[in-house]
């Protein structure tokens, strides 16, 4: 696909502060006048908003990881298509809580879905769309539970399976976050909000983004 505009995406494991730091950025994009998407996965527009709620409700034993990682990419295909592949064309930058690398993490290195099937998969339904930066926000898995516990709220599904999934999960995110240093930029989530946010501007103006 063609595109003009910055592909922003963040990650991290449950309770890492992703919402805040990226309400912040929409905030300074907004008093910028920088042309922006805001946007979440799984999410993002109507028809997969609908099937977000199948994903993150319920047991966590609802759905096997199989049908779960069909029922996120069926949403990613409609997001991308409808919502994040528009906005970059028309030059705003997009900022979407969560993409692939979640499913990579949360469904194939968590879950053991074979990684080849999702990156197939993921392929033949998006294209090779990628982001062009992502924040991964990392805390330890313990302190991020305990921020999730006391919110409250009935997307939990997955902060309901057991600390050593997070673990994974962390460890996940790190290996991503080797695997693609060009555009993962992790910033230490047990700091301030404060400092987090102004890591991301930062790392933001070294980019040439704002």
């Amino acid at each position: 696909m063609s595109k003009s505009g910055n592909f922003i995406t963040f990650e991290g494991g449950e309770g890492a502060g992703k919402t805040t730091q990226i309400q912040r950025l929409a905030e300074v994009f907004a008093h910028r006048n920088i042309g922006h998407l805001l946007t979440r996965e799984p999410g993002g527009t109507p028809a997969a908003e609908s099937i977000r709620s199948l994903i993150v409700t319920g047991d966590a034993g609802r759905w096997d990881a199989i049908t779960e990682s069909i029922l996120l990419i069926a949403a990613r295909h409609h997001h991308v298509t409808h919502a994040i592949a528009p906005a970059l064309a028309a030059g705003k930058h997009v900022i979407c809580d969560r993409f692939f690398d979640s499913t990579r993490v949360y469904q194939g290195i968590a879950k053991g879905v074979n990684m080849a099937w999702l990156e197939s998969l993921t392929h033949l339904c998006i294209g090779t769309l990628e982001p062009d930066i992502t924040f991964y926000l990392d805390i330890d898995p313990a302190i991020g539970l305990a921020r999730t516990n006391a919110r409250k709220g009935d997307e939990n599904r997955f902060e309901s399976l057991p600390l050593a999934f997070h673990q994974t999960l962390r460890d996940g995110f790190l290996s991503l976050a080797a695997r693609f240093p060009e555009r993962f930029i992790t910033l230490d989530a047990s700091q301030s909000q404060d400092a987090v946010h102004q890591a991301m501007i930062d790392a933001l103006s070294e980019r040439g983004v704002i």
